[in-house]
């Protein structure tokens, strides 16, 4: 497959959701749908702000960005 729709298109986003589940999710037992909305913020402000990412020479998303801008 190749173009539009292909089968790899997700797989950023897939990768993310299997990091956020195993990281964070799976390690509490979730009450109600705001604890659950609490605990991905507080995974998105770290994994965004504060951990170190090797394929982005061990910068955070957030430097990169900003010095994209």
């Amino acid at each position: 497959m190749d173009g539009k729709g292909r089968a790899i298109d997700n797989v950023f986003i897939e990768r993310f959701w299997r990091t956020i589940k195993y990281d964070k999710l799976y390690l509490y037992t979730i009450e109600n749908g705001h604890h659950a909305l609490e605990l991905c913020e507080e995974f998105m402000e770290y994994y965004n702000h504060k951990r170190m990412h090797s394929s982005i020479n061990d910068k955070t998303p957030m430097q990169v960005y900003k010095e994209a801008a």
